[in-house]
């Protein structure tokens, strides 16, 4: 089975080498050629040695001219080499290039689902490290699988010519080579896939502990992280050892089949020598043509090692690229354009598992321009509704509705370009300030991003950074407190202002003094723009057009505050339980 599938994953990998058979034929051709020159070497050291074996009769002319000969024929064997691997190295870096671009953009197309499922570490290591040994495996494979089966064929022509008995005995022999060879690789390929996942969890652990370290010195965990990672670790030592183990056995296997055709045919050959068959120059030529013959088996074992490695990384990264993409937008489907900002959903039903229930029968109605709160204990579906409003996720009954469009008739893209969110999680990447501030508008102009900076109130320490709104941050925000970062997220909002607003806990990591300054702001940013508000400080909403209440997946209230507190209901538990004592 292990074969089967070395073989499936072999196929779609050799589709990435394809485009470039021009240069892999052009390596073919050097191999060619570094081989016919590696092969006809023997020969003049065999011309030489007959013209120097008799005692007192030594053709110095002669070997001086061989040597020339000799010369030459290293000079355009290493040139050949040189350009081979030149050729086959270009081929594996352009291969393996696409085959990063592919998985990368995939990764992109990818549903959601998939991306909250899988852990990233584990997805970073299949597109570091398990293309890298992808590559090792290419550069391995093509330049002595080329010069491998060049020189055993090669090497059969001149051996053929020079005795066909002896040839035959080192035809019969060296098969076994092979036989050792793919028994061993059969029992390998699954090994070197479980090396590969093993690795792989060992670096999501790895990136989930470097990614919270100051949550796991705060709880102490430290203790228990080198003990999750002694025992992923000790499984990858496991794993590999028995991987290497395995696979190392193909070499000295093959060596030693190779031992035994070298001797069968110096003992033969020696006995030929002395029949006068052939001559002692002959007989040193045939033995150099053997352990030649031999030789490039011993190369493939160690290709096949290298292989398997490959494969088995193939086969993982495969598996982001021959991923299912999102659902591609409906054909026709409509460019939003005058969005107005009404929305309205009609009989929404969706759970992230079939078998748990989490949203069902949602009917909801807003009116362009309004401002809705969503409220509700954590997980009763307040974020999983903003999910489906911006199509990261589909509904599984009823539907959405923008501006009177259907969310699953009209182009992602212009569907969540009508949207500007404001999330709890912060995210910004590695660069500039600016660029940062810029991520959702690239051509603003410096007054307009300074314009959004002040807007947010994160202006004034902005110029307080070394180099102003030209300092680089990593996407950890680097020495940027949580709150400076979110005033950042802001103020990308606010550079773009998109006709709807989505705010998930937007402010919760800014202090009271600062988020009065925003919450002004926000009123200023949010005239005549729909804003959806996802609070759970429900002083913050007390001004919403509307508030919705969400239960189980339900909406069991809405209306005003006023009205909600009026009626008695969930939600003026909610309100009055976070000032009680």
């Amino acid at each position: 089975m292990a074969e089967n599938r070395s073989h499936s994953v072999f196929r779609p990998l050799m589709r990435y080498v394809k485009p470039h058979i021009g240069l892999l034929a052009v390596s073919l051709l050097f191999a060619v050629i570094s081989v016919a020159a590696t092969l006809y070497a023997p020969i003049l050291v065999g011309d030489a040695v007959d013209l120097i074996v008799t005692k007192g009769d030594v053709d110095f002319l002669g070997v001086r001219d061989v040597l020339i000969k000799l010369g030459i024929v290293v000079g355009i064997t290493a040139l050949s080499q040189w350009l081979m691997t030149l050729c086959t190295n270009k081929v594996t870096y352009y291969a393996v290039r696409d085959i990063r671009n592919d998985a990368f953009a995939n990764l992109q197309r990818l549903p959601l689902s998939y991306i909250d499922g899988s852990k990233q570490g584990d997805m970073i290591s299949r597109l570091v490290s398990d293309i890298e040994n992808i590559s090792d495996g290419l550069l391995m494979g093509f330049a002595q699988l080329f010069t491998g089966i060049v020189t055993i064929f090669g090497t059969l022509g001149f051996m053929l010519s020079i005795n066909v008995r002896i040839t035959l005995v080192v035809v019969m022999i060296t098969p076994l080579s092979l036989f050792v060879a793919r028994f061993i690789s059969r029992n390998t390929f699954k090994l070197f896939r479980r090396q590969t996942e093993a690795r792989g969890e060992l670096t999501a652990l790895v990136e989930e502990m470097v990614g919270s370290a100051k949550t796991v010195r705060a709880f102490s965990y430290e203790k228990k992280a080198e003990e999750r990672f002694e025992k992923d670790n000790q499984t990858l030592r496991s794993v590999w050892v028995r991987a290497v183990f395995f696979s190392s056995l193909t070499n000295p296997c093959t060596r030693f089949i190779n031992g035994l055709v070298y001797a069968f045919v110096g003992i033969i050959g020696a006995f030929t020598a002395i029949g006068g068959a052939f001559t002692v120059g002959q007989l040193s030529c045939f033995l150099t043509y053997a352990n030649q013959y031999t030789k490039p088996f011993n190369e493939i074992s160690g290709v096949i090692t290298e292989l398997q490695s490959a494969l088995a990384a193939a086969a993982r990264v495969l598996d982001i690229i021959d991923e299912p993409c999102e659902r591609p937008d409906p054909e026709g489907a409509v460019v939003l354009k005058a969005v107005d900002g009404s929305m309205s959903a009609e009989n929404v039903y969706f759970s992230y598992v079939p078998q748990v229930p989490l949203i069902e029968d949602f009917n909801i109605s807003v009116r362009a321009g309004q401002h809705i709160a969503i409220v509700g204990p954590t997980g009763c579906g307040k974020t999983t509704f903003i999910n489906l409003l911006m199509r990261f996720y589909d509904v599984t009954g009823g539907q959405i509705k923008v501006s009177g469009v259907p969310v699953n008739s009209c182009t992602r893209s212009s569907l969540r370009s009508s949207f500007g969110m404001v999330l709890q999680d912060t995210w910004l990447k590695t660069g500039t300030i600016r660029e940062n501030i810029a991520y959702g508008k690239p051509d603003a102009t410096d007054d307009e991003i300074m314009a959004a900076a002040r807007s947010a109130h994160c202006h004034s320490f902005i110029k307080r950074l070394p180099e102003g709104y030209d300092t680089v941050i990593t996407e950890d925000g680097g020495s940027l407190s949580q709150g400076q970062k979110q005033l950042l997220c802001i103020a990308r909002i606010m550079l773009s202002l998109p006709p709807m607003l989505i705010l998930d806990e937007a402010t919760s990591s800014i202090d009271t003094r600062t988020e009065i300054l925003i919450q002004r702001a926000f009123t200023k940013m949010m005239q005549g723009r729909t804003s959806f508000i996802i609070a759970h400080r429900l002083s913050t909403v007390r001004d919403a057009d509307c508030i919705i209440v969400m239960r189980s997946g339900h909406i069991i209230e809405q209306g005003t505050h006023t009205e909600l507190m009026e009626k008695g209901g969930f939600y003026s538990q909610l309100y009055n339980s976070q000032y009680e004592s």
